[in-house]
């Protein structure tokens, strides 16, 4: 029996993105609980398809619903999420699929972790820039008025660090611009680093 395989078989992600006419990418949006993180990826998402590219958001209600439904909030717990999702953009990459991610991510470090895991090259952070009290008084989930009634421990900004990012490819000011200029201001970012 030979045991010799000629290795053009193999697709590899140069030729994934060839076919989808794009360059993946890993786009990860970091901001407060209610700064527009969400928001922001499924906009941004929705204006990358109607240009004819294939995207795949990963957030939270995805993520610790699912693959992540066994890990708390602990600052390990926390580091071991992003060290998974990070993984998982990885996997994504190599099909040639453009990552949107949309996670708090509240350190430096923990988001250096994941730049690192992907790749500097490949990865691209947004950070939505929102103040804590902007943030408490939109409380899209109610968990301001839970933190701040002392019911939930550990809640990023109040209790647990928010590091603003050190090396952030884009800053988007949710105080200041509309969701609408938020996306297109991403937008115009993205899409030269996503153009086949």
């Amino acid at each position: 029996m030979n045991n010799i395989h000629p290795t053009n078989i193999y697709l590899n992600r140069d030729d994934k993105e060839q076919y989808l006419k794009q360059k993946a990418k890993v786009i990860w949006i970091t901001g407060l609980s209610g700064s527009g993180k969400s928001t922001l990826a499924h906009g941004l998402e929705r204006r990358l398809a109607e240009r004819g590219y294939l995207t795949q958001v990963l957030d939270g209600d995805n993520i610790r619903t699912g693959i992540n439904n066994n890990l708390g909030f602990t600052e390990e717990d926390r580091t071991e999420n992003i060290r998974r999702i990070a993984e998982i953009n990885k996997l994504f990459l190599n099909c040639g699929i453009i990552t949107i991610n949309a996670f708090i991510s509240p350190t430096n470090d923990i988001r250096q972790m994941a730049r690192e895991i992907i790749g500097d090259v490949d990865f691209i952070e947004i950070f939505v820039d929102a103040s804590f009290d902007t943030c408490a008084q939109r409380d899209p989930k109610g968990l301001y008025k839970k933190a701040l009634a002392g019911q939930i421990k550990n809640f990023t900004g109040l209790d647990a660090p928010f590091d603003r990012p050190d090396n952030a490819e884009v800053t988007i000011n949710t105080d200041e611009l509309s969701i609408e200029e938020g996306i297109e201001k991403a937008y115009s970012y993205v899409k030269s680093e996503v153009r086949w």
